[in-house]
């Protein structure tokens, strides 16, 4: 029994380890991204055994050294798994994965469950769960909200889509990462969530950097900036939780660790558009944000955190009005 002051006994601790490795399932991992590896990291914390592949198999080399197996393909990987989780880039990169002679199309897939969690169309979630369909694979589809932090703590929003039968499948494993699960309909519908969920907070990063433009002048410090907009109207959730982070990308510095880059951010701008584009409808503000996160790049900053972009409109903006005034 756990104490007053919530200290937990040995007898408890024992009993949890037994309960994980009675219930461990060996999970492959295809993309070991910042968000592939600390989805792993977590799930080898709950007990499971992992198979995992790359395409650069050096970001394997902690979860190796960790106990995981390191799969010389994806064929290989779902071979040797119950379970198979996906995090890539984009439709490409799940194209080269699933496909091809090494890709996981080529593998036993009868009779196994597929969690696919990259950020993409509906339409490319549809198509790559009727493949899996086809030769007698079940799928899900789970992107999800929240950054690597929330990840590793089992902290995350997942956004699925699937059938009943397959979402009760993944469920055990989607508890150990995620704190809600949201199963929105059929494959694609998970797709549909997170794009509409991200939208505003990309948009928003853009609003906070043209914010702060307003009242760069007056000297106050970024910190109480963050904080005042955070009691205000004007706050969101993200600078509750990210406001260090977002305070330091408006000095200007490269806010770290790097969770989710501004490239990162354009690829997934640009799949909103796409989307919308293919539903019959615009989406101006998204538009006009690409076009700032596009900027951003070229200027260096592709590589930084997503939250630095609240500082590279209002540093932006600062330069050219002191150059302005250097001209009069």
């Amino acid at each position: 029994m756990a104490s007053l002051h919530g200290a937990v006994s040995s007898s408890e601790i024992i009993s949890k380890s037994a309960q994980n490795r009675e219930a461990s399932m060996r999970i492959g991992i295809i993309g070991l991204g910042r968000m592939g590896t600390a989805l792993a990291t977590r799930l080898h914390g709950c007990g499971h055994d992992l198979v995992v592949w790359n395409r650069t198999p050096e970001k394997a080399r902690g979860l190796i050294e960790g106990g995981a197996v390191l799969g010389e393909t994806p064929v290989a990987v779902v071979n040797k798994s119950e379970v198979i989780i996906t995090c890539l880039l984009d439709a490409s990169a799940l194209e080269a994965v699933f496909g091809g002679d090494q890709g996981i199309l080529a593998a036993e897939v009868n009779g196994k469950l597929f969690i696919e969690m990259s950020t993409v169309q509906p339409k490319t979630q549809r198509a790559l769960a009727e493949r899996i369909a086809a030769i007698g694979g079940g799928y899900v589809e789970c992107p999800v909200s929240g950054a690597t932090g929330p990840a590793r703590e089992g902290r995350l929003i997942g956004l699925v889509g699937g059938s009943p039968d397959d979402v009760a499948r993944a469920r055990p494993v989607l508890e150990q990462l995620c704190r809600r699960i949201e199963h929105a309909g059929p494959v694609g519908s998970g797709a549909s969530l997170k794009l509409a969920i991200n939208l505003p907070l990309v948009v928003y990063y853009q609003a906070l950097g043209e914010a702060y433009s307003l009242c760069r002048h007056l000297g106050i410090e970024p910190e109480r900036i963050v904080d005042l907009f955070s009691d205000t109207s004007g706050g969101a959730n993200i600078l509750k939780t990210r406001g260090a982070m977002i305070a330091k990308g408006m000095r200007g510095d490269d806010p770290q660790p790097v969770t989710f880059d501004v490239d990162s951010f354009r690829k997934d701008l640009r799949t909103m558009l796409v989307e919308g584009a293919e539903r019959g409808f615009s989406l101006p503000v998204t538009e006009r944000a690409l076009s700032v996160y596009d900027e951003a790049s070229q200027q260096g900053w592709g590589a930084r955190d997503g939250t630095s972009l609240a500082g590279y409109w209002s540093g932006r903006s600062a330069a050219r009005s002191l150059d302005e005034r250097q001209d009069d």
